[in-house]
C-alpha cells in the first residue's frame, strides 16, 4: 500500500495524507481522524526517509550514554524514550564505554542518521564538541557540562548538594571516620563528588585519612576492590559513601566476606538509586537522581531549540537537577562494639568506638 490508496479511502488529497502524519496543525481533527482510520485499515507504514525528504526534518532524537550495562542508564533511556514517543519521536541510543574518542564516533553516526537532535548524557568528552556542534546548527543538550549557546542546552545535577546530604545524615548518626570511594576522577561528574566529600569533611571537622579515600570504576568490581583496600588500611571507618550505588553494591561484597555487617558494623550509602538499590541486603540508604526530570529536560531543549526546518537552532536553555535522599536500612549509628575481627585479616580490626 502507499500513500495514493491511502488519499483516496480517505477522500482527501495525498498531500492531506502526508501533513497528517507529519502531526500537521492544518489538518482538520475530523479529517485527520478519517486519514488514521484509513491508515490502519490498508496497514499502511509510511516512508521514514521519504517523510524526512519532505518535511526536512527525521523525527529521530540522538541519545548518547556512558554505559549500557549500569542500570542508572537503562532507566534514563527508559524516562527518555517514553517522553520522547509521546512528544512523536523517535531515539537512537549509543554507548561510549567512557571512552571520550568513541564519543566522537557516536555523534558521527548520529549525523549520518540526521538526527534533530542529540543528548549527551555524559561527562567524558571533548570541550571541542560544543563547537562541532555550533558548527553543525544541530541542536545538542549537554550532562554537567557546557554552558546555553544558539542551539546548546545544558542539563547540570547538583552532585554536591547529594554529597552533602549524605555526609550530613552520617554526622548525625554519629559518624567520624567515613570513607569515600570516588568514580574514576577523569570523570568531570567524579570529581565534584570527590570536592563535596572533602568539603563536607572539612565543614564537619572530620579528620582527613588518605587510606580512607579510594578510587572506584563506577562499576560493583571496583567498589569491591577499593572496600578491600579500606578494609586493609591501619584505619577502620565507620562508615563508607560511594559514588554511585553499583560501588556500594560492590563495597557490600566486600563487607560482608570480611564477616562484618552492614551497617551494625560499618553503615554505607550509594549515589544515583537504580531500582536494585532497594533490594540489596539491607536496602541501600542513597541519594536519589530523577531520571525523568532529566529526561523531560533534555527532550524538551532539544524541541524547543531546533526551529524551524531549514533555520539555524534558536537560544539554548540551562537546567539544575536537584537530588534527593532516600533512607532504608543500610545505614545506622556509630557501632559500640570494642573489638572486631575480620576472617581475612591475621591481625584485630581497630576499635570503632
Amino acid at each position: 500500500m502507499n500513500i495514493k490508496a491511502v488519499a483516496s479511502r480517505a477522500n482527501v488529497s495525498t498531500a492531506t495524507v502526508s501533513r497528517t502524519i507529519n502531526g500537521s496543525a492544518k489538518v482538520s481533527p475530523e479529517t485527520a481522524a478519517r486519514v488514521h482510520l484509513a491508515i490502519g485499515a490498508l496497514n499502511f507504514f509510511p516512508n521514514t526517509n521519504a517523510r524526512a525528504l519532505g518535511s526536512g526534518r527525521s523525527n529521530l532524537l540522538g541519545l548518547i550514554i556512558s554505559e549500557i550495562t549500569n542500570p542508572f542508564f537503562p532507566e534514563l533511556v527508559k524516562a527518555f524514550e517514553d517522553i520522547a514517543v509521546g512528544s512523536g519521536k523517535e531515539i537512537l541510543i549509543a554507548n561510549t564505554n567512557y571512552d571520550p574518542e568513541r564519543t566522537m564516533k557516536c555523534v558521527t553516526r548520529m549525523l549520518e542518521r540526521k538526527v534533530d537532535g542529540v543528548a549527551i548524557m555524559t561527562s567524558e568528552m571533548d570541550d571541542h564538541l560544543i563547537e562541532f556542534f555550533r558548527k553543525k546548527h544541530i541542536p545538542v543538550v549537554f550532562l554537567d557540562t557546557g554552558e546555553p549557546a544558539p542551539g546548546i542546552s545544558c542539563v547540570h545535577i547538583d552532585y554536591s548538594a547529594g554529597v552533602e546530604m549524605a555526609m550530613s545524615h552520617l554526622v548525625k548518626l554519629g559518624h567520624k571516620r567515613i570513607a569515600f570511594i570516588s568514580g574514576p576522577l577523569s570523570l568531570t561528574s567524579a570529581r565534584t563528588r570527590y570536592r563535596a566529600f572533602a568539603d563536607s569533611s572539612a565543614r564537619d571537622h572530620l579528620q582527613a585519612n588518605p587510606d580512607l579515600v579510594q578510587e572506584g570504576n563506577h562499576r560493583p568490581d571496583g567498589g569491591y576492590k577499593a572496600m578491600c583496600r579500606i578494609l586493609d588500611s591501619k584505619t577502620m571507618p565507620t562508615a563508607v559513601l560511594t559514588s554511585n550505588d553499583l560501588t556500594a553494591i560492590g563495597a557490600l561484597g566486600a563487607i560482608a566476606e570480611r564477616g562484618l555487617r552492614v551497617p551494625q558494623d560499618i553503615s554505607i550509602i550509594g549515589f544515583d538509586d537504580i531500582q536494585l538499590s532497594a533490594y540489596t541486603t539491607p536496602a541501600l540508604t542513597t541519594v536519589r537522581l530523577p531520571h525523568t526530570s532529566i529526561a523531560e529536560a533534555a527532550i524538551h531543549s532539544l524541541l524547543k531549540t531546533q526551529g524551524a526546518a531549514g533555520q539555524k537552532p534558536t537560544a539554548g536553555e540551562q537546567h539544575f537537577i536537584s537530588p534527593t535522599f532516600v533512607e532504608r536500612k543500610s545505614t545506622g549509628p556509630v557501632p559500640q562494639v570494642k573489638k572486631l575481627r575480620s576472617p581475612k585479616l591475621s591481625r584485630p580490626v581497630p576499635q570503632v568506638s
